[in-house]
């Protein structure tokens, strides 16, 4: 049902919540596949609160441990991401720092303890400085290796999500490797399969990361092609490509802030995560 005729239909709809900011994407609203996004023609973003909905989807295990709460909330509060499963990785900090600016108000209270005397230090950090920075970001997504100019893109959230599934599997060889009631041969053939399933996906996330090869015989943008070239491309062209999505990524990740304790005077860092469970609560 459209705005308008919800509108017509329910004399209640008038007095619905309304956008409390709007914001620039990072990306720009590039990187979208067709029908995700509704691009802006000025390039700003309206923002809703959270509904009472919304923040109990923050409270469902499961729904964040798949990232299918935080799809919803985002449907929910920027209704113009119309599909947040394929939403750049470089714009959901900024988004969830939106909304959370949106329910909660642009400053953010934490309590962090001093590593050195382990005063409890309650500090304040303000939100809408990292949107200001998130606008002007600048994504270089060309990387040259002559005679090829590879053109990347970054991940979507469905491909973050596809990392978390890789860091458990990480975790998952560790625990085989100090797990005492296995046999040696259970132990390798059990590390064998996790270990095969990891370089798969981490194949498969870096070659989702290209879009466009430019040769000096022309263009290739078949994904097939491109998957068959990651896949038996040598070691220096993989990482290039890895690394420069990983570095432009944490380039647009909200930075450690230096503290100092108001009790020692010690300095000392404290990371601003986006953990929804921590970040979305109230009065956090």
């Amino acid at each position: 049902m459209s705005d308008q005729t919800l509108k017509k239909s329910n004399p209640l709809a008038n007095y619905f919540r309304q956008p409390k900011l709007y914001i620039t994407l990072p990306s720009q609203g590039k990187f979208y596949p067709e029908g995700s996004i509704d691009i802006s023609e000025i390039g700003e973003y309206a923002v809703y609160a959270m509904t009472a909905k919304d923040e109990l989807m923050f409270k469902t295990p499961d729904a964040l441990m798949n990232g299918q709460s935080t799809v919803e909330v985002i449907k929910s509060c920027v209704p113009s991401i119309k599909n947040p499963w394929h939403m750049p990785s470089i714009d959901i900090d900024a988004v969830l720092i939106a909304i959370r600016i949106a329910t909660y108000g642009d400053e953010m209270e934490f309590t962090s303890s001093c590593p050195s005397c382990n005063h409890f230090n309650d500090l304040v950090f303000n939100l809408t400085n990292y949107l200001d920075i998130a606008s002007n970001f600048d994504y270089d997504n060309v990387i040259d290796l002559s005679p090829l100019k590879i053109y990347i893109k970054p991940y979507t959230y469905k491909e973050i999500s596809r990392h978390a599934i890789k860091a458990l599997e990480q975790q998952k060889i560790m625990n085989i490797v100090n797990d005492e009631t296995l046999s040696d041969e259970d132990k390798i053939e059990q590390f064998s399969d996790s270990f095969v399933k990891l370089t798969e996906l981490t194949v498969s996330v870096v070659s989702g990361s290209v879009y466009k090869i430019e040769t000096p015989d022309g263009e290739v943008e078949d994904v097939q092609q491109i998957t068959e070239f990651i896949e038996n491309s040598d070691k220096e062209t993989f990482n290039a490509i890895n690394e420069r999505v990983i570095d432009l990524k944490d380039k647009i990740t909200m930075k450690s802030q230096e503290i100092t304790c108001e009790e020692c005077s010690h300095k000392f860092k404290v990371d601003i995560t986006m953990d929804q469970a921590n970040f979305f609560a109230v009065g956090s």
